[in-house]
């Protein structure tokens, strides 16, 4: 898809591969950081619109670089912790249509240390 920013991310400034292997690449970008420096996504190369199409290759191959990437960003960050995530859907406040894993370094002294996935969906608002 012409218009997807994870199917060609090499041709996005803003956006560098810090990793890669047969089937996903590992991206961070410099716009959108603020509390999240550090954080970056685990995409396919093939566009898959969400999770559900990924191929077994394709899951195998967003594990490694799931590790690869905490090897990474334990060097560069030493954050204290992570958020993982996948949005799958409009609902979900999926805003790409390509499947990505939210990879996010979290950090004892940040601004939302201890407020996970869960506290965001649970407030009453």
């Amino acid at each position: 898809m012409a218009t997807c920013p994870f199917c060609h991310p090499q041709l996005d400034p803003s956006q560098r591969i810090v990793a890669e292997n047969e089937t996903c690449y590992f991206l961070m970008h410099d716009r959108e950081q603020d509390v999240l420096v550090g954080s970056g996504v685990i995409v396919p190369k093939q566009h898959r619109a969400t999770t559900f199409d990924l191929t077994p290759f394709e899951w195998h191959d967003t594990y490694t670089l799931l590790h690869e990437a905490k090897v990474f960003l334990e060097e560069t960050y030493g954050p204290d912790g992570y958020t993982l995530g996948w949005n799958v859907g409009t609902a979900s406040n999926q805003t790409v249509s390509h499947a990505h894993l939210h990879v996010i370094p979290r950090y004892t002294a940040g601004p939302h240390a201890g407020k996970g996935l869960r506290h965001w969906l649970k407030r009453p608002e």
